[in-house]
């Protein structure tokens, strides 16, 4: 990626990517799945790792500050996105509509369920991306899953328990036990993802890096989520 004449084009469809598996997480994280052995979670988890997963890859590929511009990529993208759902539940049905109160319950996000949502993405996702760079510094470049994996247990970790304790706890939906379980068990599912897609990961980001001529490494990179773009540098 020459930042000095813009992004490529492989660095805009991982972003496309990574903001599309963000949105369609939240929309569809409303529906609680029952899974084997009496478990339960949201059914975001059927797609959010996804944006874990490419998050790694832009980290991996292109560097902790162009990671971070994604990241609040997807930040803004999902406001709008709400924004949008909340204006178009809060006008005027047609009369002869009669599904309001379905779209409501699917796309009328409560001030809790936001909160929840969009705390736990930037803490969760900055410490993904901030865990993976760090690593990578560590060992030298080597050992791509070990760094892919950890940043996920740590990334995932905090995402989670921000966001069902917010989102089911304080609102009382579930129970004590059941937030516990709840964590632990999109926790694990989250990790297992990450575990099953380390082929893919390592495909994906052995082929950009030699096609990008990238392999950053964050040495003397601003690590705050929010910099001037003047300091917003890897290297």
């Amino acid at each position: 990626m020459n930042t000095t004449r813009g992004f490529s084009g492989r660095y805009v469809v991982l972003a496309a990517l990574f903001v599309t598996s963000l949105i369609v997480a939240n929309i569809i994280a409303v529906k609680i799945l029952a899974l084997p052995f009496g478990l339960f979670a949201p059914a975001g988890v059927v797609i959010f790792p996804l944006s874990y997963l490419f998050g790694d890859v832009l980290t991996e590929v292109y560097g902790y500050a162009a990671a971070r511009r994604v990241i609040w990529l997807g930040f803004f993208c999902n406001l709008v996105a709400v924004l949008a759902f909340l204006l178009a539940g809060a006008l005027p049905a047609a009369p002869f509509w009669p599904a309001q109160q379905s779209y409501s319950t699917i796309l009328g996000f409560t001030p809790t369920l936001l909160i929840a949502s969009f705390c736990a993405y930037l803490v969760g996702e900055f410490l993904n991306s901030f865990v993976l760079a760090k690593m990578k510094i560590a060992t030298g470049g080597r050992w791509l899953w070990t760094r892919t994996i950890g940043s996920t247990l740590v990334g995932e970790g905090v995402d989670t328990i921000i966001f069902i304790t917010l989102a089911f706890g304080i609102t009382g939906i579930f129970k004590p036990s059941q937030l516990v379980a709840g964590i632990l068990t999109q926790w694990g599912f989250k990790v297992l993802y990450e575990v099953a897609a380390t082929p893919l990961t390592y495909l994906i980001v052995n082929r950009l890096k030699r096609a990008e001529g990238l392999d950053p490494f964050d040495t003397k990179t601003n690590f705050s989520p929010i910099v001037l773009a003047r300091q917003d540098v890897s290297s």
